[in-house]
């Protein structure tokens, strides 16, 4: 879960609570297990019916991580109102457009982040989420798709020109449907990892 998440003071993630983990299959030993461990909301769909752990399955809880950090809210929340309470299924249909997801951002924002990664990222996090684990991405893959879009450049807005030999301040344009190449770097949603992500099986 998101809260099992810590940040050393140089961002650099640290994964705590291993009380559940559990060591992948070996020579001939099954992925299957009797007994279905873990956080209610996190845990892939194949698992929670079957008890069958996959590659994919662990990429399916990173997507619900990135829903987490997208919006801020809580993965399950019984104070919510009906239809919300669980917040995967309540958020997929959001996920894939811009306008909709601007709603459903983390308010303590204050929309002050890059539209277009956003929606990047949401894209990323309702293909993790994929409902069976061959139409989930690699782990390999999602990396890949962070580091493409951390390097995408944003086009700048209108320069606005000051007096008094003061620097010229430049605004960015979020949003918009132009999808042309952008120039100028946008602050990344959270300070940038100094290691790669890498899956746990």
């Amino acid at each position: 879960m998101a809260s099992n998440i810590l940040l050393d003071g140089s961002y650099n993630a640290k994964i705590s609570d291993f009380g559940l983990a559990k060591f992948g299959p070996s020579a001939s030993q099954s992925h299957v297990t009797t007994r279905v461990m873990g956080t209610p909301g996190y845990a892939a769909p194949e698992y929670v019916a079957t008890g069958q752990l996959y590659v994919k399955s662990d990429v399916c809880g990173f997507g619900v991580v990135v829903v987490e950090m997208l919006t801020g809210l809580r993965v399950v929340d019984l104070n919510r109102p009906n239809g919300q309470q669980t917040l995967v299924e309540w958020i997929k249909p959001h996920l894939a457009e811009r306008k909709k997801l601007k709603d459903k951002m983390d308010s303590r924002l204050a929309g002050r982040y890059p539209s277009r990664a956003a929606v990047q990222i949401a894209q990323l996090a309702l293909s993790c989420l994929g409902s069976e684990p061959k139409m989930r991405p690699s782990m390999k893959e999602v990396v890949a798709t962070l580091e493409q879009i951390e390097s995408v450049d944003e086009r700048p807005g209108p320069t606005r020109k000051t007096t008094n030999n003061s620097r010229n301040t430049k605004s960015y344009r979020h949003g918009g449907s132009d999808h042309r190449p952008l120039r100028h770097s946008p602050p990344p949603l959270h300070p940038p990892r100094k290691d790669p992500i890498h899956s746990r099986t």
